[in-house]
């Protein structure tokens, strides 16, 4: 079209000349709004793809529901039992588990149709994250490919989910099957936390658990419960083999167990028909890799020089309990990072591994000397906060809201209060602080940013200068340094 309206514009030059180059410029504009829209678009899709990811808070009431779950009979007009007992059918066919239809499977899918749709959904959006990785182990191991399923049912696929009794992890070990099936535990490390050695654990118990009993139905209910229970409820049911026929002699817990992992599986492979948003395009890819890790750091550490959100580390490296990665002999550890960000860990390794040395070796100080009383403040935590939103918020680390309010790890609770000291609380206190800074440093030289330049090439450059100085001197909060800065440097 454009090209057809230029051949008109040669043919009438002087009548279309101007309308063409006006043309032609809206055009452009057009193209440029339409470019910047996209843009947006893409970072607001990326924004709620990595909330989802980062503040998936469904694992306590899916736990709760499954184990209050009351199998009544549930009035859901737009799925007909009738349509529901085909579906089953094609389901039971497919995989070794007993998906036949009952009353009680009816009303536990029914239920999530009605009342937890939307929970459901994000489910389903986390799902495309951690199944690939699922079933790449269970086809390895050759196991049933659904078995991906039972994650959602156990952790509502969140790695770091914690049960009352202490369970653990997407596959909620507990601490003595993790370590009987090579997970470590320790201060700093938890493996049932980690995506891949757990879901490994996992379908070794899995298939353990399968070959004393021979039947998919009671591994799981083994898995859940123990295989002590299970073994009890065989007995007092007078000898039934069925999990159908035991359900009434387990734990309440696991007798609601089974049908929510059945339905799991009925409304992610019928997703489609019930309506949920199944369009990957949604959901950004997170290519990622693993470095080896040389030195003990923190996942702040890295976070700060490699310019990437704490929360998409924490994300992506959940075994590791206080956000450090320990340097242990005979130990290998690694550190998971967003493809695009490999090659500024590199590049930065040995400035990295500096910085956190010269951190660790200060953090003996309760609070940084800088720090004025009145910079105090209570923040109450609101629905969807999380710790890296909190430290963004008041321009603070996520390890230091943790030092200041003895969190050992990243969950918050609604109306939990926190203390918080930071630079910028209100107006005032910023006024304060200015002008506490203003007294401090009367005699001072200055410093201009280059590029390339970090805080500790600078302290390096610097003779008895530290990093903790130059963000006391600048008011600087994190290690992000723009060329063309300046930087105040006290005499």
């Amino acid at each position: 079209m454009l090209r057809t309206f230029f051949f008109l514009g040669i043919l009438n030059m002087g009548a279309l000349y101007g309308q063409t180059i006006d043309s032609l410029d809206l055009l452009k504009t057009s193209k440029k709004d339409s470019l910047k829209e996209s843009r947006y678009s893409v970072l607001q899709m990326e924004e709620r793809w990595q909330n989802t990811l980062f503040a998936n808070d469904l694992f306590v009431a899916l736990t709760d529901s499954i184990a209050n779950q009351s199998f009544e009979a549930v009035y859901y007009p737009e799925l007909p039992t009738d349509t529901l007992k085909k579906r089953l059918a094609i389901l039971d066919a497919k995989t070794p588990f007993n998906i036949a239809y009952n009353p009680t499977l009816e009303s536990v899918i029914k239920t999530h149709l009605k009342s937890r749709k939307r929970s459901t959904e994000t489910l389903i959006q986390l799902s495309h994250y951690y199944f690939p990785l699922f079933e790449e182990v269970l086809d390895k191991e050759n196991l049933p490919l659904e078995i991906k399923y039972l994650a959602v049912v156990e952790s509502s696929l969140k790695p770091r989910a914690k049960s009352r009794v202490g369970a653990t992890g997407l596959w909620q070990f507990m601490f003595s099957t993790g370590k009987q099936y090579g997970l470590e535990v320790s201060s700093y490390v938890d493996e049932r936390c980690d995506p891949l050695r757990s879901t490994n654990a996992a379908a070794h118990y899995l298939a353990a658990l399968y070959k004393t009993f021979g039947d998919w139905d009671l591994a799981l209910a083994a898995y859940n419960s123990g295989p002590g229970n299970v073994t009890k409820a065989i007995r007092r049911s007078g000898g039934y083999q069925n999990y159908w026929n035991i359900r009434p002699f387990l734990p309440k817990e696991t007798a609601g167990y089974l049908p929510a992992f059945l339905a799991t599986i009925y409304l992610f492979e019928y997703a489609e028909a019930h309506g949920f948003n199944l369009d990957k395009k949604q959901m950004p890819i997170l290519a990622t890799d693993t470095v080896h890790v040389k030195q003990m750091i923190s996942l702040d550490h890295v976070a700060e020089l490699t310019q990437t959100k704490i929360e998409t580390l924490q994300f992506l490296n959940p075994s590791y309990k206080l956000d450090i990665i320990p340097v242990l002999e005979n130990k290998n550890y690694s550190l998971r990072l967003p493809l695009d960000k490999i090659g500024d860990f590199v590049q930065k390794e040995n400035q990295i591994y500096a910085f956190a040395k010269s951190e660790f070796e200060a953090r003996e100080k309760p609070l940084p000397q800088f720090f004025e009383i009145d910079s105090k403040i209570r923040y109450k935590v609101k629905a969807g906060d999380y710790l890296g939103k909190i430290a963004r918020k008041f321009n603070i680390r996520v390890s230091q809201i943790k030092q200041w309010n003895g969190l050992r790890t990243n969950d918050l609770k609604i109306g939990q209060r926190l203390t918080i000291y930071s630079r910028n609380p209100t107006a005032d206190i910023t006024a304060k602080s200015t002008q506490s800074i203003s007294k401090d440093i009367i005699e001072k030289r200055t410093y201009l940013v280059k590029s390339g330049d970090s805080l500790w090439s600078i302290s390096n450059k610097l003779s008895g200068v530290s990093i903790q100085n130059l963000k006391e001197w600048n008011d600087i909060w994190n290690s992000y340094l723009k060329p063309g800065m300046t930087l105040i440097i006290s005499n």
